[in-house]
């Protein structure tokens, strides 16, 4: 029978959906992991590095062109002032039209061109900044751990870091005064009035995963499966009786329908650290209760 691996967000959004509730009722808890995305792929994948280079993984899909180079996310984001801070409130896909994106970028190009990190706009979501290997760069917060919250909690730290809140704040600047902002605040759009540096890295060398079949929608994971050789799909909701012996991942967007009966066993990864195994066996576990 094959196994299954389920990348899952938080525990407490999904806890009591079915068929979560049953599972993790009547299945077994392992030892919780550290909380976060990137510590759930290292369990997924094995790879050179100690971060996960989203850049550099996303830019390999986008433009092909990333070896050589150490890569860093300056996707195009709004920040919104209060009254004693500004938070990011979205950030990569703000509705941007490729001509926005291209106006955009020509403004800014100097700035990150002078401080030696060209801008390259690949998409209208994601920006990246291409710098020389041998670049010291600081500690940049990944965007989900932002949005919501206090922009100077998370601006960068370490090495270099009073040059990147620099570039930060001449950004805002420039893009503050950008008529493409302008016209959108007219249509009712929010402005791209920031950049958030994040995902810094170079493309791992190489990839490896155990898991012989994965789907998701998630870019850095479908760069890492192309990187380990494996094919990914944007959802896997068929198997063949060749399969039977499959390891499978699939990313929490791309869970289909799923008879639990079919699996040896599943294995619950959750992005706040929680685990989980729910065997084959623990079907027959009807003394545990689902939580309401």
């Amino acid at each position: 029978m094959p196994a299954l691996t389920l990348l899952l967000p938080e525990f407490k959004r999904v806890e009591h959906a079915p068929p979560f509730s049953l599972w993790l009722a009547r299945g077994d808890r392992l030892a919780d992991a550290k909380p976060g995305r990137d510590v759930v792929l290292r369990e997924c994948f094995e790879f050179t590095g100690t971060a996960l280079p989203v850049a550099a993984l996303t830019r390999s899909l986008d433009a092909g062109d990333a070896t050589g180079a150490t890569w860093v996310r300056a996707d195009p984001a709004y920040a919104r002032a209060d009254a004693v801070t500004a938070r990011l409130m979205a950030c990569g896909d703000l509705g941007l039209t490729h001509k926005e994106s291209d106006e955009l970028a020509r403004a800014l190009r100097p700035l990150f061109g002078d401080a030696g990190f060209p801008l390259e706009a690949s998409r209208p979501d994601r920006w990246y900044l291409r710098c020389p290997n041998d670049t010291r760069l600081p500690a940049f917060a990944d965007t989900q751990n932002v949005l919501g919250d206090d922009l100077m909690r998370h601006l960068p730290r370490g090495d270099n870091e009073r040059q990147w809140r620099s570039l930060f704040n001449e950004a805002q600047v420039i893009l503050h005064n950008h008529a493409v902002n302008a016209r959108r605040i007219e249509r009712g759009q929010v402005p791209v009035n920031s950049l958030w540096f994040w995902g810094a890295g170079k493309l791992p060398d190489w990839v490896r995963t155990p898991f012989s079949h994965i789907a998701s929608g998630d870019p850095a994971v479908v760069a890492l499966a192309k990187r380990a050789g494996i094919p990914v799909a944007a959802a896997l909701t068929t198997l063949s009786r060749e399969d039977a012996g499959a390891n499978i991942l699939i990313d929490a967007e791309a869970v289909p329908e799923i008879d639990a009966r079919r699996f040896a066993r599943i294995d619950l990864l959750f992005a706040s650290g929680e685990r989980f195994r729910y065997q084959h066996s623990h079907r027959w576990r009807i003394w545990r209760r689902v939580r309401r």
